[in-house]
């Protein structure tokens, strides 16, 4: 089935969160968050090159809803319930919408880090993937050096799956090594 065909919630909740896709208008808040974590960003976030402005930050989540709609991508914006403050940022990425299977990415607003909001929303997405998406299998990847999103999917029951040696460059141009965490549905 082509993935447009497919209908899911654009928004869900978990304890304190509102996991929604990104809207027109998004583009201040999620502005702000990157300039109040730019400096944690660009230590890991190969994007986060240069703090962006706040036409650059709109055009961003305007690109990320059309790719929502078109299944390409599902950035998914984390908000505290009941406001517009943004938490972070996660989503599902890599699809193959063949097997289902994907991969989830995050990052915590400096504000709000080690409140376990990026673990709450982790374990509210994956439970989503399975559940609305029908995922066969969720991946985890991060940096081996970046313990705290290590954590995460420790946290969560991921197993371990292996680590890719020398697989990428930090954003400083150092090589490093990948871990990859997953859990699996089989049914």
């Amino acid at each position: 089935m082509d993935p447009i065909l497919i209908d899911f919630p654009e928004s869900f909740e978990s304890e304190r969160l509102t996991i929604r896709a990104p809207h027109p208008g998004d583009g201040a808040e999620e502005n702000a968050a990157v300039r109040e974590t730019f400096d944690d960003l660009k230590v890991w976030m190969p994007w986060a090159k240069e703090i962006p402005t706040l036409e650059e930050s709109e055009a961003l989540v305007r690109r990320k809803r059309c790719e929502f709609l078109s299944r390409e991508d599902l950035l998914l914006l984390l908000f505290l319930k009941g406001t517009n403050t943004m938490v972070g940022s996660s989503g599902l990425h890599r699809m193959d919408w063949d097997i289902p299977k994907f991969e989830i990415g995050y990052w915590c607003r400096k504000r709000f880090q080690g409140q376990g909001y990026i673990t709450e929303s982790t374990a509210a997405i994956t439970k989503f993937a399975f559940e609305a998406l029908g995922a066969k299998r969720v991946e985890i990847r991060c940096d081996s050096k970046n313990v705290r999103s290590r954590r995460i999917p420790e946290r969560l029951g991921f197993e371990l799956e292996g680590t890719l040696r020398s697989n990428m460059l930090s954003p400083s141009g150092e090589l490093r090594d990948t871990l990859v965490f997953a859990k699996t549905r089989t049914n």
